[in-house]
């Protein structure tokens, strides 16, 4: 998995590309949570996403209990139809605000 980072008008954009799965969740594991602590607004973009397992899920999970707890917003985006396909069928998508891409996200954040 390929993980990058920008700063888009005061927004943390995190991109993940490849497979998040129990080979590769532990990279994500250790960005994501750090970044929505130290961010307020922190986009996940996943276009380049193209499988998510159980173990992948696990680590969006505490990402989104880490915005919860620090009352910041995470956006997901660019959900790939296989991937938003396991999303609905995990009923994650009642857990996130998804957009379809990161200029989406970023309007949905203001």
């Amino acid at each position: 998995m390929d993980i990058r980072e920008e700063s888009v008008g005061g927004v943390q954009v995190v991109t993940a590309s490849g497979r998040l799965d129990s080979g590769s969740a532990g990279a994500l594991e250790a960005v994501l949570p750090a970044r929505i602590q130290a961010h307020d607004k922190v986009v996940l973009d996943l276009a380049g996403m193209a499988y998510v397992s159980s173990a992948g899920l696990r680590v969006l999970l505490i990402g989104a209990k880490a915005a919860r707890a620090n009352g910041h917003k995470l956006v997901l985006a660019g959900l790939a139809p296989s991937v938003r396909e396991v999303f609905d069928i995990s009923g994650f998508t009642s857990i996130f605000a998804i957009e379809p891409d990161v200029a989406s996200a970023l309007a949905a954040l203001g």
